[in-house]
Order: C-alpha cells, then sequence, then structure tokens
C-alpha cells in the first residue's frame, strides 16, 4: 500500500528533514540542488509568483520518494504561462526525484497530479539527463499515466570525466592548448610566487561548517574586478540583485558539506576563483572569475587545471561545468551532455499548445542547420 502526501509550506518540510537526507544519499546522481536545504534558501527568495507542491511518497509507513514541484508563472511570447515542474529555477544542470527508484516515485507523483486539481497549464520535466531518472524512466512514468509529452532540448552542458588519472586526462587535452598553458604558467611565474587554495568543508555531521565569510568576500571581490562586475543579467554572484540568495545558498552549502571554493594567489593577492557546489563527489561549477589587473594571460584557465588536477587526487568522478560559454570550455571538457525537458501540453491550454508548435519548428529547424557538423552529445 502506499500513499502520497502533499506539502505546499516550506516550514512543514523541516520534520521532513532526515528522511530527506536518507533518501538523498541513495538518489543515483544527486546533486546539492536537490537538498531541502537549497529549496529552503530558494523559496525564501524566490517565492513570489510560486506554488510549492512537495510529494512525499510513502510505502507501508516508510517514507521512499520526494518530488518536489513548483507551480511558477513564466512569460512567453505568446503570454503568460504556469508551469509546473522541478524547483531548480536553472540555477543547475540536473535535477530529478529524490529516491532510490526515481521511476516508480515520479509515476505515483505524476498519478498523484492527473488526480488532483489542475493548477498549471503545462507539465514540464525540466533538467533531464542520464545522471538523473534516465530518459527511459521519464517518459516510462509519462506512458503509464497515459500523458503525451515532448522532447526538447533545454541547454547544454560541458562535463569533465574523473575517471582513469590525471596524467591520462591531461594527455587527452589537444596539444596547442597545453603548450598555450605552459606559456600561461612561465608568464605567471614571472609574475612572483603562485598559491591555490581549495576550501571544502565536510559539514555540520562532521564538525567542519564554517562558512568561511573572508573568502567569499574575496570571491565577491575578484567578481566585481572581472566582467561580472559590469554584467547587468542579474545572474553573477556579485550582482546586487541575487547577492543575498548566493550568501544564504553559500552558508547551507558550508553547513551540510557541499561547499567547494577554490582559490589563486598571485603574491598572496587573490587573481581568481572557481566557485563549486559538490555532492557525493561529483561537482557543479556555479561561477568563475580573475582579476584582470593582475593577469590576462590564461589565469581560469591555469586555476581551472589546478582543480582538475587536485579532484583527481581526491577521488571526484564527475565535473559539471555548468552551461554557457562552451567555447571557452571545450578544450577543458570531455564531453557534452544535453539538458533534456519533456512537456505535457494538456488540450485545453490553448497558449502552451501554441508554444509545443513553435518548439518542434525551432528542434526541426536546429537539426537542419547543425546537419552533422556539431560535436556528438553525450545520451
Amino acid at each position: 500500500m502506499h500513499c502520497i502526501i502533499e506539502i505546499n509550506s516550506i516550514e512543514e518540510l523541516a520534520p521532513y528533514r532526515a528522511d530527506w537526507g536518507r533518501l538523498l544519499q541513495q538518489t543515483a546522481g544527486a546533486t546539492f540542488f536537490q537538498s531541502l536545504e537549497w529549496l529552503e534558501a530558494f523559496w525564501k527568495h524566490y517565492q513570489a509568483d510560486r506554488k510549492l507542491r512537495v510529494l512525499f511518497l510513502v510505502e507501508d509507513d516508510e517514507l521512499t520518494g520526494i518530488v518536489p514541484l513548483v507551480v511558477q508563472k513564466e512569460q512567453s511570447k505568446l503570454g503568460p504561462v504556469r508551469y509546473l515542474t522541478y524547483p531548480l529555477n536553472y540555477w543547475g544542470s540536473f535535477y530529478g526525484p529524490i529516491s532510490a527508484n526515481p521511476q516508480h516515485a515520479l509515476t505515483l507523483a505524476l498519478k498523484h497530479v492527473k488526480q488532483t486539481e489542475r493548477d498549471w497549464d503545462s507539465l514540464e520535466i525540466r533538467w533531464a539527463n542520464n545522471g538523473q531518472a534516465t530518459t527511459q524512466e521519464i517518459a516510462a512514468a509519462l506512458d503509464q499515466n497515459n500523458l503525451s509529452y515532448c522532447e526538447s532540448e533545454l541547454d547544454v552542458t560541458s562535463m569533465i570525466s574523473l575517471t582513469g588519472t590525471w596524467k591520462e586526462y591531461w594527455q587527452s587535452r589537444p596539444g596547442k592548448w597545453r603548450n598555450n598553458f605552459k606559456r600561461w604558467n612561465r608568464n605567471l611565474e614571472k609574475l612572483g610566487t603562485v598559491r591555490y587554495q581549495r576550501y571544502r568543508p565536510q559539514g555540520q555531521q562532521h564538525g567542519e561548517s564554517d562558512p568561511r565569510w573572508d573568502l567569499f568576500d574575496t570571491v565577491i571581490d575578484i567578481a566585481r574586478k572581472s566582467w561580472q562586475g559590469d554584467s547587468e543579467t542579474g545572474t553573477t554572484l556579485s550582482h546586487a540583485s541575487i547577492l543575498p540568495f548566493i550568501k544564504d545558498v553559500h552558508l547551507a552549502a558550508a553547513q551540510t558539506g557541499s561547499l567547494d571554493l577554490n582559490l589563486l594567489y598571485i603574491n598572496d593577492q587573490p587573481a581568481a576563483f572557481v566557485y563549486n557546489y559538490h555532492y557525493q563527489q561529483q561537482l557543479f561549477g556555479l561561477r568563475v572569475g580573475f582579476d584582470p589587473e593582475i593577469s590576462r594571460n590564461g589565469l581560469g584557465n591555469i586555476l581551472y587545471a589546478k582543480v582538475i588536477e587536485d579532484s583527481f587526487t581526491r577521488g571526484d568522478t564527475l565535473y559539471d561545468l555548468g552551461p554557457g560559454s562552451l567555447e571557452q570550455k571545450k578544450y577543458i571538457r570531455t564531453e557534452l551532455a544535453p539538458i533534456l525537458r519533456y512537456s505535457h501540453y494538456p488540450t485545453a491550454s490553448i497558449v502552451p499548445n501554441l508554444l509545443r508548435m513553435k518548439r518542434n519548428y525551432d528542434q526541426q529547424w536546429k537539426k537542419w542547420f547543425d546537419g552533422g557538423g556539431q560535436e556528438t552529445l553525450s545520451k
């Protein structure tokens, strides 16, 4: 026997914290973004125009799955649309049910969604990839609930597989880029003493939860000196509109042992940063930046190399560099991974169905335009 418990208040999730953490550890390919701590920080700052719908699957009096969902209104060229989707909001690459059996949890969650009053215009299972509930599992969950769907590519992210050894990885990089790297290193060493620092606390359960606000402030200061300081997109670390949110997430990451902060110093002066989150030996790169007043000669690439080499030493298994900036990341990534979405459009929803037709057209046009000359995507 099973039942679904739906919770719509962020405060009512606190009693489930221990079970949430237990199930997250059982979830293949889980990320920090699926933690309750991430959701609490996100909801504190971005609950406007959103309704929380967290579904708990209870079987034989045991909690076996969690499917966090939100109904959020988004503007489109055709008008506003209420989407039922995961609460990631493009901060990470992948998301999915929190369960040892994600397909089963998603299947029963979608059954519950069908049986309750519809407060959404389109169901979108976004941020899908084989690292989470596989594409086959998502399709099966939709099929079992007789929910028609369209699959489309939402974005692409650069990945580094950390299998094998650092030497093997390094030798696999393009020779021209490795020669450039050696030149950047020589130029950097001429400036003075180079020092690399990595801060990765293990979290409260291990007595290591210091957020090191001094290091955080250093990252923000570098970000302001870089191109990010002039950016008006509202997505850079130093932008005033998101800085309070980033600080709350930083604290949550330190407390849960999910923070991975990397700094490069020249003569003890902060020069570059790589800011990551990590979970179960898998990394997600949130942002990078460097101080152009110190050097413009490959600072970011030099720091990336130090992070990757150290990750091999630590036993990390995968490094998701994050969507965007594909050209800048092409020399260090080992593969590209598609970020997919599965969209269900009820027949009564006019605007979402018009969007479906537009997406289908755009998808076909992209396939024709790309031809066979683009880098192969991993599946």
